[in-house]
């Protein structure tokens, strides 16, 4: 993993940015000043947005950087669903007017974007969409969308708000006004409570259809790979606070007249968790230099190595932060259950963020089929 010099400054100016706004901060959860802090210095949510729609034009790489730090500290953002997820779906669509309507707003932080995908089971099933839509009965008309998908990322609060929805020729994306009376966001409330999710229901909400040279599946897929790598550069970057903040705890907790961390039994432990910590971020960054290399789809639907790459990072991150946070738990001992230590906030990330875009077996099903079939 050898980062340039740009991406590593990159790093150090988020790790620093969070740092000095935690230490003003009144209180842990959503903060819109530290958003519009990370986009106005920063510019992250533009990161992997072409310079003409208002970006700067950098990529997945850098992308990963700023999840891999904000897993660390579990910082609510609406980065994940707003500039990967949503703007990356945009992107693939190729359409080019509603992405140069919509993208420098959501590139420069003053607009959050929420892509309603999926029914309540959660698959992130590209061939599926939680949406029915009518075709207009004229030219003049729009589309009607009608439905109800759960585990919208920001959805309660965005302002664009982008729909996956079956059409008689296949699914397809739509753009939906959030502020029509057919349009229903509700915020829901999850084990972990640093992810913002919410269920949209629309009742013969009024879309636009987007206009693109690919079918929908196809950004939906694209989206689906973009957002399950910047998932896992935030699992992996929670999972190594994890394990730091253990080791520290290990050598200052004295049992038996000696820091615990002394004991050999907890050294293999933690070295065995240090070995997988690792092994996960490799694979992840592994996954974003793939994606950086812009990978044209394969014919028939074949499964590129950008999709399995994503499928293997997001089940290997997911084990590697479910297994750092339970650890933690446990040598930390009878404070890693209360509500006070953050021990707790790291095991509910880890759980809730292995359900996001798909469960681990999904993904590890879908790596085993390649194999199998190649």
């Amino acid at each position: 993993m050898d980062l340039t010099s740009e991406q590593r400054d990159l790093r150090d100016a988020v790790r620093g940015l969070l740092a000095r706004h935690a230490t003003a901060a009144r209180a842990p959860g959503d903060d819109p000043l530290l958003w519009q802090r990370l986009c106005g210095e920063i510019g992250v949510a533009g990161l992997a947005i072409p310079e003409r729609y208002g970006g700067t034009g950098a990529g997945p790489v850098e992308t990963h950087i700023v999840m891999e730090e904000l897993g660390r500290g579990l910082t609510p953002s609406p980065m994940l669903g707003c500039a990967v997820l949503a703007a990356q779906a945009l992107l693939a669509s190729g359409d080019g007017a509603a992405c140069q309507r919509l993208l420098p707003a959501i590139a420069g932080g003053t607009a959050i974007a929420a892509l309603a995908w999926t029914d309540e089971s959660g698959g992130w099933d590209p061939g599926k969409a939680a949406f029915g839509a009518i075709p207009p009965a004229s030219p003049a008309e729009r589309w009607t969308l009608t439905g109800e998908a759960h585990y919208v990322l920001d959805g309660d609060v965005a302002d664009v708000l982008l729909a996956a929805a079956r059409t008689p020729d296949g699914v397809a994306l739509f753009e939906v006004d959030p502020g029509q009376d057919a349009v229903t966001r509700r915020a829901v409330t999850a084990m972990d409570t640093t992810r913002r999710l919410a269920v949209v229901r629309l009742d013969g909400a009024e879309a636009r259809r987007l206009v693109s040279g690919t079918d929908g599946q196809q950004a939906l897929s694209r989206a689906r790979d973009l957002a399950c790598i910047a998932l896992s550069a935030e699992q992996a970057g929670a999972a190594q606070r994890a394990l730091e903040l253990t080791v520290g705890y290990t050598k200052v907790r004295v049992q038996f007249g000696r820091p615990i961390g002394s004991f050999q039994a907890l050294q293999h432990r933690m070295a065995d968790l240090h070995v997988l910590v690792e092994s996960a971020r490799s694979l992840c960054y592994a996954a974003a230099f793939a994606a950086d290399d812009g990978e044209p789809a394969q014919p028939g639907g074949e499964p590129t190595r950008l999709t399995l790459l994503a499928a293997a990072a997001k089940a290997h991150c997911s084990h590697a932060l479910t297994r750092a946070a339970a650890e933690m738990i446990q040598m930390h001992g009878a404070i890693g259950i209360t509500w006070e230590h953050d021990a707790h906030r790291y095991f509910k990330r880890a759980h809730g963020a292995a359900q996001l875009f798909g469960r681990p077996d999904e993904h590890i099903a879908r790596v085993a089929a390649a194999l199998i079939d190649g």
